[in-house]
């Protein structure tokens, strides 16, 4: 990991930056596999199978079957996990609930909001080098609470045709309706546009690499609702004097194992720390199985010392990292000054792997500095909020004379009659 000491503000932007390609250059890529699915439907999407998860499936739903085969081969320790996840996730989430309120805004206008589930939703769940089964329940629990009638979910196949049956196991714990071995941005495709097998839904939800995420962009454009631009993983560790080595490498290492293109990020006032962690992380680099992929994202990812936390948090929130984890002995205060982030993480005792399982929080969060603009997914994120008003004569009468003076100086005078012609009848009805 680079190591860069007191950057000047003018090397922010190149220290801002991710390790991917720019959003032009891959939907050239994307952009041909979306408009192939939306016009050939199932034959197309088990082409792009067959070309990018190497296997020729000969149906694209997983059966019943197979769901319930899946759970005689998830063994009792693992599900036992996946409950109590589930049950922590869920718990947060259900206080996420709606409580409508009506108002009164003036004498006679009464205005309120009902929170209505979105009534199709697609879940996409990676596969790639991991079985990434917590995102089933991340994903699916919120939609089952807030209500969605149908949840699709599209995860890829392995290369004999299956789903790992934990994924399996989880979506069916989590109530999923209907399981699709499709991955990529075909996925993404199917579930916009709707094929032979594959329903249309109205928002897409979840995780995957740059590729899945340029494709939920563009049909975000014009088909249906995302979630938010999701991609390749990323953290950032403020640590100082009070934090454990170990621990931060420990933590570095975990966002690391998630994919070549994620991003590690040490961030520090202690001109030491950075040589100290890099040597920690060097040793328990040596003991993980996935030590490769770890690797090449570490070749990504830095650590970089400021002169002062004001300017460190400053960096920080510009960065607007996914996870933010902050080691440090006043990381309350530190806390405080977090603008920009997906989700944060407080005292040594507070790993990125605890949300991404079972704290409860969720952990489809928005990557590449888009946390400046979007939040997490929540319960929110599966529901429309319709606004409902009542208005009594007291009320028209009342407010009535403003809307004539705003819709005739706009120029609508239609939107002013509407409002004429109900005062009038009031007129009649006094005489």
């Amino acid at each position: 990991m680079e190591i860069i000491s007191n950057p000047l503000r003018s090397d922010w932007p190149a220290l801002l930056a991710r390790p991917t390609m720019g959003l032009d250059q891959v939907l050239e890529q994307v952009k041909p596999i979306i408009e192939r699915v939306k016009c050939e439907g199932d034959r197309a999407v088990r082409g792009y199978e067959e070309l990018f998860d190497g296997v020729a499936l000969a149906a694209l739903e997983v059966s019943e079957e197979e769901i319930t085969a899946a759970e005689e081969l998830v063994d009792d320790a693992l599900k036992a996990a996946i409950r109590l996840a589930a049950h922590q996730i869920e718990r947060f989430h259900a206080a996420q609930l709606f409580q409508s309120k009506k108002v009164e805004t003036v004498e006679g206008v009464t205005c309120w909001q009902k929170a209505v589930a979105i009534e199709k939703v697609g879940l996409y769940v990676p596969g790639g080098t991991a079985p990434l089964f917590s995102t089933v329940l991340m994903l699916a629990i919120p939609a089952k609470l807030a209500g969605c009638k149908e949840v699709v979910l599209c995860t890829p196949p392995s290369k004999e045709g299956r789903v790992h049956p934990a994924v399996l196991f989880a979506a069916r714990w989590s109530g999923v309706d209907r399981i699709f071995k499709i991955g990529g941005a075909q996925a993404i495709a199917a579930m916009a546009y709707g094929t032979e097998s594959v329903p249309k839904v109205y928002k897409i939800f979840g995780p995957g690499n740059q590729f899945v995420t340029a494709a939920k962009q563009w049909v975000g454009l014009q088909e249906v609702a995302i979630d938010m631009p999701a991609g390749p993983s990323e953290v950032v560790v403020l640590a100082d004097e009070a934090a454990k080595v170990e621990f931060v490498a420990a933590d570095l290492l975990s966002q690391a194992e998630h994919g070549a293109d994620s991003q590690a990020i040490l961030v520090t006032t202690v001109p030491g720390l950075p040589t100290a962690v890099a040597q920690e992380v060097e040793r328990q680099l040596a003991l993980l199985p996935r030590r490769v992929i770890a690797q090449q994202a570490l070749a990504n990812s830095k650590m970089v010392v400021f002169e002062n936390w004001e300017e460190a948090m400053a960096w920080t929130n510009a960065y607007a990292p996914e996870h933010l984890i902050i080691q440090t002995a006043n990381y309350r205060w530190l806390a405080e000054q977090v603008v920009n982030a997906g989700s944060v993480f407080l005292g040594a005792f507070s790993p990125e792997s605890a949300g991404d399982y079972a704290s409860g929080t969720n952990h489809t969060l928005p990557t590449n500095g888009y946390a400046k603009a979007y939040s997490g997914v929540s319960l929110d994120s599966f529901c429309r909020k319709l606004t409902f008003q009542e208005i009594t004569p007291k009320g028209i009468a009342t407010i009535g004379g403003a809307i004539e003076v705003m819709a005739k100086h706009e120029g609508l005078e239609a939107h002013r009659r509407a409002v004429e012609v109900r005062l009038e009848a009031l007129k009649k009805s006094f005489k």
